[in-house]
């Protein structure tokens, strides 16, 4: 990938002028600039190859999608140049039509990637995007423990696998709060938490906690207010780490994290059980609720979502004391989260709110980590800075 700044005419522009443009000329523009071309707030998309029609496929809010790519006249070469504000980051894949037959691939032309549950995709940087510092493995941070562990749940029904990470230096002589992160197997394939719990322990940004990495079964299900998840969370699980670890036994140590259908595991268990957590994390939190009407335009795995988000706006009520809260711009759950932070608010709950040039997904959610978690747990550093 290539950014290029200043006046000068866009990279594409001066390759469609080129007189005569042959297939080496071709050959060496897309050698030295690959794809995506980034120039100031300009992102071109290049995709070589002979097709009938060739798309950019997103998931960004406000741009069309799919992007058109237009073949450069005598080539082989389709090309499409967009807005990208700075510091945004967006995942995208390439379609190819070729007669009746339709192709989807993540960019041949571009190496950086992105990981997920429901595969990979390729990643468009704006100028100003970096990835964070304390995503990559610090050898001078000692790292934490992580164990696996089964909680055998009644309310369930089943054998529950949870992860359990200790941090470095762990003492039983101390007492830890507790962070339970819903999705914690993706949160730990596809988020590197564990790493990034390392280091900002180590860098002191964070103060030293117990994390309970919890995998659903049935995420669609269990998630939007679903009863017996709450009772396993709080009546289960919370008992079964406090009996075997010195945890903090005030709803202040204590905190409940999610994102998407996550967010609202966490934010329902929590009113299902009022003192019991002090504090959410709730990444692009799906509360998608209507305020006229009954379509959301979400499909039936939104429809419990809807109704607890709408009889929760109906009466709010204040089950923790603290919210650190987050979302994208480029992603649909921007108006909905954006409209839940002065509802919390008038609850009586203290809301930390940010958002970011991002979307739906888990480098977004990793990438917030460094401001949520020490907001909700500071460590000896903020308090000396700060």
């Amino acid at each position: 990938m290539s950014a290029q700044t200043g006046t000068r005419r866009l990279a594409i522009n001066r390759l469609r002028d080129r007189v005569p443009l042959d297939a080496a000329a071709v050959d060496r523009f897309v050698s030295r600039y690959g794809s995506p071309i980034v120039e100031g707030e300009r992102a071109t998309f290049l995709w070589r190859g002979e097709a009938d029609e060739v798309w950019v496929r997103h998931r960004v809010v406000g741009l069309p999608d799919p992007l058109a790519m237009k073949r450069v006249a005598g080539t082989d070469l389709f090309a499409v140049t967009t807005v990208l504000p700075e510091g945004s980051r967006v995942e995208y894949q390439i379609e190819v039509r070729r007669g009746e037959a339709y192709e989807r691939c993540n960019d041949p032309l571009n190496p950086r990637l992105a990981h997920s549950p429901l595969g990979s995709s390729s990643v468009c940087a704006a100028v100003g995007y970096h990835v964070p510092d304390w995503v990559a493995l610090d050898p001078e941070a000692r790292p934490g423990q992580l164990l696996d562990e089964v909680v055998r749940s009644r309310a369930l029904r089943r054998d529950q696998p949870v992860q359990v990470y200790l941090p470095a230096r762990f003492n039983r002589a101390i007492r830890y709060p507790l962070l339970i992160v819903h999705d914690g197997g993706d949160y730990l394939g596809y988020a590197a938490m564990k790493t990034v719990l390392d280091n900002l322990i180590h860098r002191l940004d964070v103060a030293p906690l117990v994390v309970a990495f919890v995998p659903p079964r049935d995420r669609l299900r269990e998630y939007p207010n679903h009863a017996p998840h709450a009772r396993f969370i709080a009546r289960e699980l919370v008992p079964w780490l406090s009996e075997r670890l010195p945890l903090l036994e005030t709803p202040e140590g204590r905190c409940l994290m999610g994102s998407s259908f996550g967010g609202v595991a966490s934010l329902s268990t929590a009113l299902r059980y009022p003192g019991m957590f002090g504090s959410l994390l709730l990444e692009s939190a799906s509360l998608v609720f209507t305020d006229i009407g009954f379509e959301h335009g979400g499909g039936p795995y939104f429809d419990p979502v809807v109704k607890f988000v709408n009889r929760y706006r109906a009466k709010p009520t204040r089950p923790v004391d603290r919210i650190a809260m987050t979302c994208g711009v480029y992603e649909p759950l921007i108006t909905p989260n954006r409209s839940m932070v002065p509802v919390f608010r008038a609850a009586g709950m203290t809301v930390h709110y940010t958002e970011a040039r991002d979307g739906h997904n888990w480098e977004n959610w990793r990438d917030r980590l460094g401001d949520l978690l020490p907001w909700l747990f500071p460590g000896p550093q903020k308090f000396v800075y700060e």
